[in-house]
């Protein structure tokens, strides 16, 4: 479930009997598509993965959004993305790569990069404390989530998925 809100802020919606009152069909989404967006050694790499995401959400008929639904799922997907290459950024000498993959149903995206550690939700959740949240709003927003070791033993890549809005 997602805690955004049915406009962001200044937007209040399409008039009543406008065009943009009735929701159009979103555009059909490239079957299994990926995007790749290399973050290795780049400065500002957080804002470069949520433009990247963003543009990709675009292309895919998610944004402009037709309804709230569409638009929590985009907003959603926005803040997954920000999270975990956050996290990168702080815990995992930064991020290598951030990849999306979107079906009809399911938005997958990855980011890896060179660290050892794994990421998990802090416990107890403790929500007024500042920092340490990432994890925990990635749990609560996707359908599923998980850290995938390299194979030569350098690094992981953490995946999330989200639903594609209905």
């Amino acid at each position: 479930m997602s805690t955004t809100r049915p406009y962001p802020p200044g937007d209040l919606g399409p008039e009543p009997g406008s065009a943009g009152a009735s929701a159009a069909p979103a555009p059909a989404t490239p079957a299994g598509q990926v995007r790749r967006l290399r973050l290795a050694g780049t400065r500002g790499a957080v804002a470069r993965g949520r433009d990247f995401a963003r543009q990709a959400l675009h292309d895919w008929g998610w944004l402009p959004a037709a309804g709230a639904d569409q638009r929590a799922a985009a907003e959603d997907v926005l803040l997954v993305v920000s999270e975990l290459v956050t996290n990168a950024c702080l815990h995992a000498e930064g991020p290598e790569e951030l990849r999306l993959r979107c079906t009809a149903k399911v938005l997958h995206l990855e980011v890896s990069d060179l660290g050892a550690g794994s990421p998990a939700p802090r416990s107890p959740h403790r929500p007024g404390r500042p920092g340490g949240h990432g994890m925990f709003i990635v749990q609560r927003l996707c359908l599923d989530w998980g850290v995938v070791r390299n194979a030569d033993g350098t690094g992981k890549t953490v995946w999330a998925e989200l639903a594609a809005p209905s």
